[in-house]
């Protein structure tokens, strides 16, 4: 402490402050005068210190770290050069989140979890903005709204409605699905180091004969899966709320550094056309006796950030940032997702939110962008700001334009109820769990779907039963209802 060094505290603009403990009055018990700049400056900030938060995945927890390629043979499905070869290092950010919660929720609320990456690569940023479930509730942007409200709070009593829910999943069946993984253990992580990670959309690589490959992206916890019952879960809410944020941070401070597998699945262009399970429904999977996984490489998260409001709230993940080597696909929800996430976070961070520290590539960026609000560079200087120029501005190159993709079809709003197996994923899931996995997940449907009106009740039963008749029979008896009654009547 000896040699510490004290600095002058300023304002914002650099004028010394001479004291800042006293404001500015007019005499020692007179009002405060309207000349006190430093009072001003440092209510105003203060008053504008919480950006709004996000709409999902509100509250989150992140960490560096670093990815490693050990896949000698990616070339044969990429040309992103991260992948080059064995032992090629990536710096990364990742953000684990929950996803309807606001963000004095708790950690361990029943909920899908939010798996996004920052990958700063030579080429520039790749997100891998995904969950830890590989699938999700809707396959059509259009409803993410609507769902997303049901996860929130009713309108008239500001409560969380399990009415609003069951009634939004009973008349949307596709969301049977992942409504049997959220009621399962899986429901509940037990913190974020043991869980999987999912890019759940499909995206797609290019290699250097620029041949397509659809792509699923995994990561899978070395740390092992763990979960937490309800009831644990329920405790834990009361005992510790920050509890995925704490078992992180610890983690991570004290050199036991969380690991994950990076796998995808790999499929050729030609067979999204004749696939019996449409590849792009981000209500399904694609079974791995299909399209085993394939290892790439290895994450490691070996760094905590120095402060959470700079790195992980203004953390800004899109899924549209990915790198020469790497595509999209017609996902209908990924495309939605394009448009929908940079837009999120120039409502909430700026226009210049790609440009904060945390979301900056490592690769030089050249672009014509200027002003906006919280411009903090030099906005370009005496550059020009307009394309093409005379004056060696920064020009477009040829050999990055992006691989053209054939479409056909008429443009209408196609029906996605005509492709109606809403049910064999999820009764192949519910046969998949041992006894004991069932009756938890039984117990928690049933505590929330026995607090909504009989017709809602009946409705989601019927989905139960189409997945598997145990499935259905096992939740009626739970709550009361005779399926048998129900199905003869349906």
């Amino acid at each position: 402490m000896a040699n510490e060094v004290r600095k002058t505290m300023t304002t914002g603009a650099g004028r010394p402050v001479g004291d800042n403990q006293n404001s500015l009055t007019a005499g020692p018990r007179g009002p405060v005068v309207f000349q006190d700049f430093l009072l001003f400056e440092k209510m105003a900030h203060f008053n504008r210190e919480r950006i709004p938060e996000r709409v999902v995945h509100a509250k989150g927890s992140g960490a560096y770290g670093h990815f490693v390629c050990t896949n000698p043979d990616m070339f044969k499905w990429t040309t992103a050069r991260l992948f080059e070869k064995v032992g090629n290092i990536t710096p990364l950010f990742i953000r684990f989140s929950t996803v309807g919660g606001e963000k004095g929720s708790a950690d361990s609320e029943r909920d899908p979890r939010g798996f996004a990456v920052k990958f700063y690569t030579e080429e520039g940023n790749w997100d891998m903005v995904g969950n830890n479930t590989p699938i999700f509730f809707i396959r059509d942007p259009l409803k993410f709204g609507d769902f997303i409200h049901t996860q929130k709070r009713d309108p008239q009593t500001n409560l969380k409605s399990p009415t609003m829910m069951w009634d939004f999943f009973s008349l949307s069946p596709e969301s049977l699905h992942q409504v049997t993984i959220l009621f399962s253990d899986r429901g509940t992580p037990n913190g974020y180091r043991h869980m999987n990670g999912y890019s759940s959309h499909t995206f797609s690589l290019i290699n250097a004969e620029n041949e397509l490959f659809y792509v699923k992206w995994h990561f899978k916890t070395r740390q092992g899966i763990k979960n937490l019952t309800r009831e644990e879960a329920d405790a834990m809410r009361g005992k510790d709320p920050d509890y995925a944020q704490r078992d992180l941070f610890e983690a991570v401070k004290n050199g036991d550094f969380p690991r994950w597998h990076v796998c995808m699945q790999v499929m050729p262009e030609a067979d999204a056309e004749t696939y019996h399970i449409n590849p792009f429904d981000l209500t399904k999977v694609w079974p791995h006796s299909d399209y085993p996984l394939v290892e790439v490489g290895e994450m490691v998260l070996d760094r905590n950030p120095e402060n959470y409001f700079a790195e992980v709230e203004q953390a800004a993940f899109e899924p549209r940032n990915i790198v020469p080597g790497m595509g999209y696909s017609p996902d209908k929800m990924l495309q939605g997702r394009l448009i929908s996430y940079p837009d999120a976070h120039r409502h909430r961070l700026g226009v210049n939110y790609d440009a904060l520290p945390i979301n900056k590539p490592d690769s030089p960026v050249a672009t014509y962008h200027r002003d906006g609000a919280m411009r903090f560079d030099g906005n370009g200087g005496s550059s020009p700001n307009y394309e093409p120029n005379s004056f060696s501005g920064p020009t477009q190159d040829p050999r990055y334009i992006e691989r053209p993709n054939p479409i056909t079809g008429t443009v209408a709003r196609h029906n996605h109820g005509d492709d109606s197996d809403y049910y064999t994923q999820a009764g192949n899931l519910f046969r998949l769990m041992k006894t004991d996995e069932k009756e938890r997940l039984i117990s928690n449907i049933s505590d929330s779907l026995s607090q909504v009106p009989r017709h809602i009740q009946e409705r989601q039963l019927c989905h139960f039963f189409r997945a598997d008749p145990a499935y259905g029979e096992s939740v009626a008896k739970a709550i009361g209802i005779s399926i048998d009654e129900l199905v003869t009547a349906k």
